[in-house]
């Protein structure tokens, strides 16, 4: 019942936003942070929440860079049903956007155009010092523990670390699609993580519909709930 209300919604709707956060991308083996089996339930010498701040970033690189290639790397990682499902919208001029905390670059992979990434991207990186860019697998590949540049440069994934703002033109890109949206779809977040998740309150339009494995606190303010896998429920749609 629930995907068939859900599917009336997608079909009723040609201003479709979508915001997800780590759970769309487990189906492609990416661990997400807060659930039983995430990242931030693992051993480590330090917390990951640590790990993937500034001050440790800038005060142990060493540290950060092992665990950032160990866990925050995966390169290999396909889209699945609900990244080419989005994207399969977009083309067919339903979609707005997507609005991801997501830095795994899976829905640009996946054929979408219009992604709102809050929270930076893997696939940027940049000298410290020069400027210049870098592709993941330098990173990956590097013989040196802390990456640099020819320059001499500390090199640093254009990702949003904590303690670090997130960038404004995609803040307000992404609360301008949110705007706009006739049905937003939120899937694959906790919605814990501020401010990004502050981002739902900008949407004024028809349905607010959730899909998420487990419980979260906007469960009761949604249209429509759906406690399953995000690929699965937007594989199964038209």
């Amino acid at each position: 019942m629930a995907y068939e209300e859900l599917q009336r919604m997608v079909d009723g709707s040609s201003r479709i936003v979508f915001f997800g956060g780590a759970g769309v991308s487990t189906e492609s083996g990416i661990p997400d942070f807060r659930s039983v089996d995430g990242l931030y339930h693992q051993k480590y010498d330090y917390p990951p929440e640590t790990i993937l701040s500034h001050t440790f970033f800038m005060k142990k690189p060493e540290a950060f860079f092992k665990f950032y290639r160990d866990k925050m790397l995966p390169l290999d990682a396909k889209p699945n049903k609900a990244h080419l499902k989005l994207a399969e919208w977009e083309k067919a001029g339903k979609l707005l956007a997507v609005v991801t905390q997501n830095i795994d670059g899976l829905h640009q992979a996946a054929g979408s155009k219009k992604v709102y990434e809050l929270h930076g991207s893997v696939h940027r990186n940049y000298c410290m010092k020069c400027g210049k860019f870098f592709p993941p697998e330098y990173i990956r590949d590097s013989r040196e523990e802390i990456p640099v540049c020819g320059c001499g440069g500390r090199i640093k994934p254009d990702v949003v670390l904590y303690e670090e703002g997130l960038d404004n033109d995609v803040i307000s890109g992404a609360v301008n699609a949110i705007s706009k949206a006739d049905l937003l779809i939120i899937a694959g977040t906790s919605l814990t993580v501020y401010p990004a998740a502050g981002l739902v309150r900008y949407f004024r339009g028809n349905h607010l519909v959730l899909i998420n494995r487990d419980a979260t606190p906007m469960d009761s303010q949604c249209d429509l709930v759906i406690h399953d896998k995000v690929g699965e429920v937007l594989g199964s749609l038209a």
